[in-house]
């Protein structure tokens, strides 16, 4: 014979619990009608203003950023190579060679 007050009913605390529970999904599934947020990015922990921890709509780490940054510029660079299109390599030497005077000197000459 079991050992609870009344054998015959579900006990304050169970039914409690499972009224927590059911809240819980009312509340997430209002939620996610609410912010459209896909259910498989909600269960990696999407939230409004919160991307998924990971699958494909995470957030890139710096890192991976910056690998994926550089590969793309690579890709470029062949591509305008593939084209024909030449980069301006020597761009930054002639800047150079006309910040050889000084910002602050005037030229006197053409005063009248």
């Amino acid at each position: 014979m079991p050992s609870v007050k009344n054998p015959n009913h579900r006990s304050k605390n169970r039914l409690a619990a499972q009224a927590n529970k059911a809240k819980k999904v009312r509340q997430k599934r209002s939620e996610e009608n609410k912010h459209k947020i896909a259910k498989s990015d909600a269960q990696r922990g999407a939230r409004p203003g919160l991307m998924p921890n990971s699958g494909p709509n995470a957030p890139l780490s710096k890192k991976k950023a910056k690998k994926l940054e550089k590969k793309i510029a690579h890709a470029i660079r062949r591509k305008m190579a593939e084209d024909g299109e030449v980069e301006m390599a020597d761009l930054e030497e002639d800047e150079e060679a006309e910040e050889g005077k000084p910002a602050n000197e005037v030229e006197m000459d053409n005063i009248a």
